[in-house]
């Protein structure tokens, strides 16, 4: 019986060995994909930001002109920097309150809802970009990723080794 257990506990460390090399991939595909997405989204709402303007007029939010540009710029280059991995934590926070605003002021009915009809919590435009935003903000972006690039060249094993050669 201790044999198997043995072989049991191998064979699930060996797995888990092997799934955690798809992580930084996962990651890139999500970031990339949804970063595209979000770029075109914020992309749209700038070269059509006086409909966003009205229509944050009509949920009472005030300056909507100047608030449009703002919500455009912040998914324009929130999604080009996901898409990149680059400040990837710092962009996940922004863009998770960016978008949790989005439930609260423009989808208040799907957020409401989301322990009486998690459907329409779900269906509700914000939140796939919501969950990728979360995803990166928790996981970060990966290895393969600007910021996975900018830790490799100049992370602290750089810095030491650097540091470590006589001038």
């Amino acid at each position: 019986m201790n044999k198997l257990i043995s072989k049991s506990l191998q064979w699930h460390r060996q797995f888990f060995a092997l799934v955690s090399y798809l992580q930084s991939p996962f990651l890139l595909f999500v970031r990339l994909y949804w970063g595209w997405q979000l770029a075109q989204s914020g992309w749209g709402k700038l070269h059509h930001v006086s409909n966003v303007g009205e229509y944050f007029a009509t949920l009472g939010l005030p300056m909507p002109a100047q608030m449009a540009v703002f919500i455009a710029c912040v998914e324009f280059f929130g999604g080009i920097f996901l898409a990149l991995g680059l400040a990837s934590r710092i962009t996940g926070l922004v863009l998770t309150v960016n978008l949790t605003m989005a439930y609260v002021i423009g989808d208040r009915q799907a957020l409401l809802s989301f322990l009486s009809d998690p459907d329409k919590f779900i269906a509700a435009a914000p939140f796939a970009f919501l969950i990728v935003s979360l995803i990166v903000l928790i996981f970060g972006a990966g290895r393969i990723s600007a910021d996975g690039a900018i830790a490799f060249l100049f992370g602290p094993a750089r810095e030491k080794q650097a540091n470590s050669v006589p001038a």
